[in-house]
């Protein structure tokens, strides 16, 4: 009887044992989870395209020429053979923490002259460089000016000697020796 109570005294211990890390499993993994989406990889920053700001696009008039066009906005993305009349600028960027930007030009030509233009509201040079820094800065930002006691624990100690007479420069000599000897 004692061995048969032992026995059913070891299987319930380990019932309770296996019960207990079936669920310290689930919290580790739950944890392991959280920590793995809180860490993500690095991933490219891929620029495609023309950018053209808001300036480049208020100095195009009609009548312009291509080549006029193109020392304004540089040479199309796109293209097309069978469209020789139409010029389009895309211009998209995906960055990591920031939504993708993409914008749209198209130019029209009738024959050399550009025609009409049309696409989406371009940012200024401006705004589109304060839009690709994504930092959150967070702190302080500390002063920029010295306080009067900054700068005297900064100041160089006072000596009594008298400061030393700068050495005398020796003369300079009439002429230089040749920078090659003649045979």
């Amino acid at each position: 009887m004692l061995a048969n109570s032992q026995s059913r005294l070891c299987l319930l211990a380990a019932a309770v044992v296996a019960s207990v890390s079936l669920g310290a499993c689930s919290s580790v993994t739950d944890r392991t989870r959280g920590m793995l989406y809180a860490v993500t990889p690095y991933k490219v920053e891929v620029v495609q395209g023309n950018f053209v700001s808001k300036e480049q696009v208020e100095a195009l008039k009609p009548g312009m020429s291509r080549q006029q066009v193109r020392e304004i906005l540089g040479t199309s993305l796109l293209t097309d053979v069978f469209h020789s009349d139409r010029w389009d600028y895309v211009f998209t960027i995906r960055r990591q923490g920031v939504e993708p930007q993409q914008r749209r030009l198209t130019l029209f030509f009738k024959g050399e002259l550009l025609e009409r233009y049309q696409g989406d509201p371009m940012p200024s040079e401006e705004e589109f460089v304060a839009g690709l820094d994504v930092r959150k800065f967070s702190g302080k930002i500390p002063p920029l000016e010295a306080t009067e006691e900054q700068l005297n624990k900064a100041a160089p100690a006072k000596t009594d000697a008298a400061p030393a007479a700068p050495a005398p420069l020796a003369p300079l000599p009439p002429s230089y020796p040749p920078l090659e000897s003649t045979r």
